[in-house]
């Protein structure tokens, strides 16, 4: 991480720098116009090599076409978020999903959002001081249903619909957890994307397996601060991490979008990926704007067909 801040802060000063010399420009004599650009220039150039990522990363047409359930085509009380059952409904359907997935304190890959299992499975425990066999015993939101793992959900999607696999990370585990996870990827024949909030996660794919597509992780972080301090949220809100990360593409909240970042990062040839669509209409216009859609709290086709 320490490189990653040493560059989203070179690339702040820097920034800052060009600011100050177009501002103080008119009080500097000479010809203004030719020094503005003189200053202009260079700040473009600035910002281009700060977003700029992959626009022509392999495999994107791939992911192209189709619609994305989030954790799954759930619904309680049979199909809860993240569990085998909603992965099955959203592969019979035609759609992709996007699916969460966690290192075990043994190194499995288990497939569920919350590190803290209190609200999933009315129970204390951390994912990632747990084993595979601890996991096993509990059940996702008071039904049968366990949490899965990795590979059991890449065996629904086998010759189906692609996936968008998001890597959560703890402490320092991302190089453990990303190799772990592209190892299991490697024994399935699927389409996949990876993403995630964590910028290293994004440096080791592009250090050790730059033929994947990988996605940075973003929203207004003012907003939802996380319990992120200060630098981290104006990093992570302004995709200053793109500097080193050179994500195919950026993943945000749909309403998140009009930011400054995600909007020059879209410019620049950055693929979007929008996160929660939660009506037709969203949908709709996600679409439009070229999107990768992940949808959740109704179906798509259902909607279409009324």
């Amino acid at each position: 991480m320490t490189r990653f801040l040493l560059s989203a802060v070179l690339a702040l000063v820097l920034a800052g720098v060009s600011v100050a010399g177009v501002v103080a420009m008119p009080f500097l004599g000479g010809f203004l116009l030719p020094r503005v650009i003189g200053i202009l220039v260079p700040l473009g150039l600035l910002v281009w090599f700060w977003l700029h990522g992959r626009s022509h990363g392999p495999g994107w047409e791939q992911l192209t076409g189709v619609r994305y359930a989030h954790r799954g085509l759930h619904a309680l009380p049979h199909a809860p978020e993240n569990s085998l059952t909603a992965f099955r409904r959203a592969a019979e359907a035609g759609y992709g999903a996007e699916l969460d997935v966690r290192l075990t304190a043994d190194g499995r890959l288990a497939v569920v959002h919350d590190g803290e299992l209190s609200r999933l499975c009315g129970r204390a425990g951390v994912v990632e001081a747990m084993t595979a066999e601890e996991l096993a015993r509990c059940r996702l939101c008071g039904t049968e249903e366990q949490i899965p793992f990795l590979e059991q959900v890449l065996e629904i999607f086998q010759d189906r619909a692609p996936l968008i696999v998001e890597l959560k990370t703890s402490g320092n585990n991302y190089a453990a957890l990303t190799k772990a996870a592209v190892a299991c990827l490697d024994q399935f024949r699927i389409d996949y994307c990876l993403e995630s909030f964590d910028p290293r996660v994004l440096l080791w794919l592009r250090k050790n397996r730059p033929e994947l597509l990988r996605g940075q992780l973003t929203q207004n972080f003012w907003k939802h601060p996380e319990g992120l301090h200060f630098f981290l949220r104006l990093a992570l809100t302004d995709l200053l991490f793109n500097i080193a990360a050179r994500p195919d593409f950026v993943s945000c909240r749909f309403e998140d979008r009009k930011g400054l970042a995600p909007r020059l990062c879209r410019w620049m040839g950055v693929r979007p990926v929008y996160w929660t669509i939660r009506s037709a209409r969203e949908l709709q216009a996600a679409e439009a704007e070229g999107a990768l859609v992940i949808f959740e709290q109704f179906d798509p086709k259902e909607e279409e067909r009324t």
